[in-house]
């Protein structure tokens, strides 16, 4: 790792960074880690959906400098904002996040995952000021074939499912706009890829560690769906640090024809759905009865195996995944357990960051 965080905070502080998505989890997250760091955050998001979530919980509506609650198709409202706010930086994270989701609203999933990445690369495009933009997709977009290869940033694109497609679109409008537009003009545009994100604060519907959390609270049992399904699985401060690194190296105009990375974990933490609930229910003695493909899911596909090669991050950006997948279990489980216990939200979240740099 190349950055203590006091050496991030000489380059962090006063940098103004427009954030759409600023409510979800990592938003959250991201939003308190620029803040930590002196950065003077707006956030662009919808009112979180879900009750608890961590932007309530860690109430950063008090420390984030400016927060606009908005739709990412709200074209007016949105290029309005970012040229009020005349950012440094804008970070792209707003999106309809779920598989199951998109084959409910596949509509609403293209809208906001691809129209609204177009929403924010137009609106770089007519305001010409801002030089760094970093769009967040995933690391669904690469056409999967399901064998235990490790895609690279220039495998071939095409989710099948709406939400992996949408944001497949979104990875190729980013590139057009770079070849078409905005090399010409030294705007500075990169996509990231990161895995299975976890940590403390994601209550998200339909994702595993959310499910666990939630049958926990209620005593209730575990249903999953895929327990051979391999992601890979890291805690949410590596791709985070990630995006910083990359965004710094934006800035300083050193990223010429280098616009996608991926922020995938080291292959040991490449591991079974299965692996990873039993992991954490040890954590918590066992409380949680574990039941095992008890219903279909053929009417969704997902991908049985998925896992990213870093080489370019590591190579370009010096960035190395710091978390072993037992090492991001124990903090999350820690994170939930000072929530059960009526913790500071907001302090232990931080000090989960502060402590990622010692």
């Amino acid at each position: 790792m190349t950055h203590n965080i006091n050496s991030l905070r000489k380059f962090w502080k006063g940098k103004k960074v427009f954030l759409t998505g600023h409510t979800g989890f990592k938003g959250s997250w991201f939003s308190i880690f620029l803040n930590l760091l002196g950065a003077k955050v707006a956030g662009y998001s919808l009112k979180p959906k879900i009750n608890p979530n961590l932007y309530d919980l860690a109430k950063l509506n008090k420390i984030i400098y400016k927060n606009i609650f908005g739709d990412i198709r709200d074209y007016s409202k949105l290029k309005k904002s970012i040229k009020n706010f005349s950012p440094d930086f804008i970070v792209h994270m707003a999106a309809q996040p779920l598989v199951k989701e998109s084959y409910i609203c596949p509509k609403y999933t293209y809208e906001v995952n691809t129209l609204g990445t177009v929403n924010i690369l137009n609106i770089l495009y007519e305001l010409k000021f801002i030089k760094s933009a970093l769009i967040i997709t995933t690391d669904k977009v690469y056409f999967n074939n399901n064998k235990k290869n490790y895609y690279k940033e220039n495998d071939l694109l095409g989710g099948i499912d709406p939400y992996s497609n949408s944001k497949s679109c979104a990875e190729l409008a980013v590139n057009s706009f770079n070849h078409s537009f905005f090399k010409k003009k030294n705007i500075f545009v990169a996509t990231a890829r990161a895995g299975n994100v976890i940590g403390g604060g994601d209550f998200s519907k339909d994702r595993i560690l959310p499910d666990y959390f939630r049958s926990l609270l209620k005593n209730k049992r575990l249903i999953l769906r895929s327990p051979n399904s391999i992601r890979p699985w890291q805690h949410v401060m590596d791709p985070l640090y990630g995006y910083l690194s990359l965004l710094m190296k934006l800035y300083k105009k050193k990223l010429i024809v280098k616009d996608s990375f991926n922020f995938g974990p080291n292959k040991s933490s490449n591991k079974s759905v299965n692996d990873v609930i039993n992991l954490i229910n040890k954590d918590f003695n066992n409380s949680v009865k574990i039941i095992k493909n008890a219903y279909s899911s053929k009417n969704y596909h997902e991908s049985k195996i998925l896992m990213l090669n870093s080489l370019k991050s590591k190579k370009i950006l010096n960035w190395k995944t710091k978390y072993n997948l037992e090492k991001s279990i124990k903090l999350t489980s820690f994170w939930f357990k000072e929530f059960f216990a009526k913790k500071n939200i907001l302090k232990v979240t931080q000090d989960q960051i502060i402590n990622y740099f010692h």
